[in-house]
Order: structure tokens, then C-alpha cells, then sequence
């Protein structure tokens, strides 16, 4: 790692205090208090209008918030403009200037800066080998692909070393191969900068193949916050546990009686000793889609069947959307499992894979 990227060691967090977003009378950005440390890599998982685009242009000043406070390394920075802060923000869509050269566009905030011509070069010599742009520095824009046109972007936004980084689905454009790559290589490269790192994504595989912490967003609020695995593993509320599945999380309501929890009729299975703690009544039971499968196989298969809506059938995966007692479940398995529309699919869900939420969609029990 060159020396560059490690040039200040002050312990550095961004704290975001009851900060919210109105625009009139609608609320983009409801009440949020987060704290991201440097050093972390910190995830906004959402869908699209979520409120991560918002949450990241407060983050950054580019949007004076509504109520709150803002505080970056123990000060309090509501109301600074950008460009009084040390900030690189990336976009879903690039944004570069046409008439610069690639080397020029990478290397602009640094003349900013007045950095001397030696480490320009040096520095944007580093970049454009770490996202493949170094043929093309003397290109322009227009003479890039619009992969190569985000590469140069995310370049620019890297080269600066700045405290604070947002990006915001900057990988959404690149091709899957340049994409997998990048995704690999991010968190290496800010594993040694004394920065906050704030990544926005749609997408739940993203987040974990990331790993870092994770902010799970809907409709504006955060709904939960903490380790990325624990967040998909032991999520706080149904709502969270919607967020971060893709396929859709499967959602039924059961009953539990004794050691027998009942889904609609004929479906049943047994409970062991570890539901002792859970008391008998009505709960919403929650199971991702991997977990549903054509084949009888998992901790604890219970047979189920559905009538077949829309199947998705590629080289590696089956998916198959079906209606199961009124709700609309998702299988998704390896391999191919042709089911056609409006047959009845008959499926095993493995219900030791499930997680039970009470009447207020908490969390209550996953074995």
C-alpha cells in the first residue's frame, strides 16, 4: 500500500445526531442518529428511494438537513458546505469533466490542492492501475465506455484521500466481471486509510460480500444497524429481514401450540426444547427463498405446495415464484427445476431455517 493513503492517523468517526429530511410536507429522511467509524466499512442497504442518496448528501453538506446535527471528528459540522470538507462522493452515474484528459480528471482534485507534479503522477498512476484506466489516460471521456467513464470517476474520488467517502452504487455500471473485481478490491484498498467509508447498494449480496456494518434502510428510517452478518442472520424486525433478502423473504403466518407450530391446514412440523421460551399464539414466520427448494433436503423439510406464477430459469439457478395460502413465496435453488405457469409446484421448506416474529414484527425466536 503506497504511503500516500495513510497520511493522517487522528481517530475519526462521523456522527449523525437525530438528523432528518423534510422537503415541504414530506419526509425523506426521518430522525437517524448513526455513528460510522474510520476504518469500517460502512453499508446503506435500501432499495431504490430508500433514503441512501439523501442520508450520503447530508453525510457529505450537500444538503442541509431539516433538524440534527452533524458532527465529523468530534466537531460539529451542520451547515459546512462541501467544499470547506475534505469529501469524495461517487455516483451511480459518472460524472467527469469532457474536455480533460483521463490523467487530467483523476488528477484535478489533487491541483486543487496544489499537490506537487511528482506525487500528481505518482498517485494517479496508482489509481489507474488499480481500476485498469492505465491505456486510457490520455483518452477523453467521450472516448471511453461508460464503464471506463465510472472507473475514472471512482478513481478521482479515491486519488483525493479524502476523510470521508460516499459512494453511492458507484459499481451499478460496470460490467459483472470489472464489477466482481472492484468489489473485491474496495475494502482492501480502504483497509489502510483513516477514513469513513459510507457504500449505498440495492443489492443484499453486495452488502455481505462487503461485509463491514450495515444500515438497513425503508422509506427513510434506518431499521437496524450493527455487524453486516449479524444484521442478515439475527435481524431486529421483519422489516429488516425484508430489506436485506433478494429474492424476497418468504412470509407466512403460523401458530404455535405446545411443540406444534401449524401453517395453514395440513401444514405442521414439531418444535425441539429451544422453543421452550417461546410462549403459544399467532407469529409471522420468515424464510428466505434459498431455503425452499424442489428437493427434500435442509435440517428439517416440511412439504408444502403452491400454484406456480412466474418462473426464472438460467444456466446455474432456478427461481420460482408460486402462491402459498394466499402469499407470494419464492424458491430459489440450484440447477435447473422446470415448473410451468399454473401448474402446482410441490416444494420443502426447511422450517429449521425460519425465524418467528411476534404481532409487532420483532424478532422473537430463530432456532
Amino acid at each position: 500500500m503506497p504511503a500516500w493513503i495513510c497520511e493522517s492517523w487522528t481517530i475519526m468517526s462521523l456522527e449523525l445526531k437525530a438528523i432528518s429530511k423534510r422537503v415541504g410536507a414530506d419526509v425523506h429522511i426521518h430522525p437517524t442518529s448513526l455513528v460510522f467509524e474510520a476504518g469500517s466499512f460502512n453499508i446503506l442497504l435500501g432499495t431504490t428511494l430508500a433514503g441512501k442518496t439523501t442520508l450520503m448528501q447530508l453525510a457529505a453538506g450537500l444538503e442541509r438537513p431539516a433538524s440534527g446535527e452533524l458532527w465529523f471528528n468530534g466537531q460539529n459540522v451542520t451547515g459546512v458546505p462541501v467544499q470547506a470538507r475534505n469529501v469524495s462522493m461517487v455516483y451511480q452515474q459518472f460524472i467527469n469533466y469532457p474536455n480533460f484528459s483521463v490523467f487530467e480528471n483523476i488528477a484535478s482534485p489533487l491541483r486543487v490542492a496544489r499537490m506537487a507534479e511528482a506525487d500528481i503522477k505518482a498517485r494517479v498512476h496508482q489509481m489507474a492501475e488499480l481500476l485498469k484506466l492505465t491505456p486510457m489516460l490520455s483518452r477523453r471521456p467521450a472516448e471511453l465506455s461508460g464503464g471506463q467513464q465510472q472507473r475514472t470517476a471512482i478513481a478521482r474520488a479515491l486519488v483525493k484521500d479524502a476523510d470521508l467517502v460516499l459512494l453511492d452504487e458507484p459499481l451499478a455500471n460496470l460490467d459483472f466481471k470489472l464489477r466482481e473485481e472492484l468489489r473485491d478490491e474496495l475494502p482492501k484498498l480502504f483497509a489502510d486509510r483513516n477514513c469513513v467509508v459510507v457504500y449505498a447498494t440495492t443489492e443484499p449480496a453486495e452488502a455481505l460480500m462487503f461485509g463491514g456494518h450495515t444500515a438497513t434502510l425503508f422509506e427513510g428510517a434506518v431499521t437496524q444497524f450493527g455487524a453486516t452478518e449479524d444484521i442478515y442472520r439475527q435481524p431486529s424486525d421483519l422489516l429488516s429481514a425484508q430489506v436485506f433478502s433478494d429474492p424476497p423473504i418468504n412470509v407466512a403466518r403460523v401458530a404455535k401450540k405446545g411443540a406444534t407450530i401449524t401453517m395453514g391446514e395440513g401444514i405442521a412440523w414439531e418444535t425441539d426444547g429451544s422453543f421452550a421460551s417461546m410462549a403459544d399464539g399467532d407469529y409471522s414466520f420468515a424464510v428466505r427463498p434459498h431455503h425452499v427448494s424442489p428437493d427434500r433436503s435442509g435440517r428439517q423439510p416440511v412439504a408444502i405446495s403452491g400454484d406456480v406464477q412466474v418462473t426464472e430459469l438460467s444456466g446455474s439457478e432456478s427461481v420460482i415464484h408460486f402462491d402459498m395460502l394466499g402469499n407470494s413465496w419464492v424458491s430459489q435453488t440450484a440447477g435447473i427445476h422446470p415448473f410451468e405457469v399454473g401448474s402446482t409446484a410441490s416444494l420443502f421448506v426447511d422450517v429449521a431455517r425460519g425465524m418467528y416474529f411476534d404481532g409487532d414484527s420483532k424478532l422473537v425466536y430463530r432456532p
